[in-house]
């Protein structure tokens, strides 16, 4: 798949997230900015904000090995790294079996990630890090892509400065605004009805259905890798003076974050569809905070750049191409609904991606009648009890 494929379907995965989780705009976009950059993302907020379920689809649609689990402070190595492998231990070798569990995994969710032991968050600094696992005394490779982490709050305890530096991108997740409340009871709904479809088909021995991957994860590799040749040399030096601006006003940037925010610069650009980042690809300066009374600063001095350059006007509205990208991966999702819930929330779907043609591109009328076609027969197999 070529590269501008591969951005098209990740804007895809953005989109169809967007759909299914109202509010959580930026949390998606910087879970592929995350994604492609391999970096590592902290959620600050409040429980029942829909992360788990947010990373949960997004593995789907990017067809990765995922590995979720909450923290506690009574949580033990082995629930997160695998149990000792006892036939092993027995012939005097120690070695954990890592199959399905973190060290096999490719993108990682741990909520109230502070709350673990010395002794797992040391074996999570060193994966974050090195991506490596020690087992026992082999070093071992994990697969780690992206891990996100998520907490009520930014620690306060020096000892956890460290672990916590490596989570670069932040970003604060609160509850939805009170205009979304009535979106809100709509997706949330149809999620809730997927989940007792599901249970109902698992207590008959039935299939769950699961959503079709967009984007294969390989591509999303071989973007990855496309980062060395984003072009910087504009955006550098404007960059070192906002470093140094925002340093002045308190933000005290490592110098491992400063040289990850390049980084993301360059992902930026590339999600962008360009190879050469400018001012609109700062954006993610935004989400560089340490705590998080300092996004109000970094806002402050970003902003007006930012607006100056044109950044209110980016994405507002998608070529037809994309509209029509997505209709295809939504028209392949259908012969494996098997509820009506699901079908409920497939021709949502559809009918979202009408009133953006409508709304964007009205004078296209066969990409409209493309979309008639699909949600024609969605309503059909209503019709007929699925």
């Amino acid at each position: 798949m070529t590269i501008n494929s591969t951005i098209k379907r990740l804007n895809s995965v953005k989109y169809t997230l967007k759909g299914m989780f109202t509010g959580r705009e930026q949390a998606i976009e910087l879970l592929v900015l995350a994604t492609v950059c391999q970096e590592h993302l902290l959620l600050i907020g409040p429980p029942g904000t829909a992360k788990t379920a947010i990373i949960n689809r997004y593995t789907d649609l990017i067809d990765a090995q995922s590995f979720s689990y909450l923290l506690t402070r009574f949580t033990e190595p082995s629930e997160l790294f695998g149990p000792l492998d006892l036939a092993a231990f027995q012939k005097g070798t120690y070695n954990i079996s890592t199959e399905g569990m973190l060290p096999q995994a490719q993108i990682v969710f741990l909520d109230e990630v502070f709350q673990g032991s010395s002794a797992i968050l040391n074996s999570l600094l060193t994966i974050l890090n090195e991506r490596v696992f020690y087992n026992g005394s082999q070093r071992q490779s994990v697969p780690l892509i992206c891990l996100i982490g998520a907490s009520n709050s930014v620690p306060d305890d020096p000892s956890l400065h460290a672990f916590a530096d490596r989570f670069v991108l932040r970003l604060e997740v609160n509850k939805v605004e009170d205009n979304q409340i009535d979106e809100l009871l709509g997706q949330g709904w149809e999620l809730e009805r997927e989940k007792i479809e599901a249970a109902k088909r698992e207590i008959k021995g039935q299939a769950t259905s699961k959503l079709l991957a967009s984007v294969k994860l390989d591509d999303i590799l071989d973007l990855h890798r496309k980062l060395l040749e984003v072009n910087l040399s504009k955006i550098k030096p404007e960059y070192g003076r906002l470093i140094q601006e925002l340093r002045a006003e308190g933000i005290d940037f490592s110098d491992r974050r400063v040289v990850k925010g390049l980084k993301l610069i360059a992902g930026a650009a590339l999600l962008r569809g360009v190879r050469s980042a400018d001012i609109l690809d700062l954006w993610p300066l935004f989400h560089l905070w340490d705590r998080p009374e300092e996004a109000d600063i970094l806002k402050t001095v970003l902003q007006p750049r930012l607006e100056e350059a044109g950044f209110e006007a980016i994405d507002r509205s998608r070529p037809v191409s994309e509209i029509i990208l997505d209709l295809e991966t939504i028209a392949g999702q259908e012969p494996l609904l098997s509820s009506e819930s699901a079908i409920g929330a497939h021709l949502m779907a559809l009918n979202k991606l009408r009133q953006e043609l409508i709304a964007n591109h009205p004078q296209d009328l066969d990409a409209r009648k493309r979309i008639e076609v699909v949600i024609q027969q969605g309503l059909k197999r209503l019709e007929n009890g699925v």
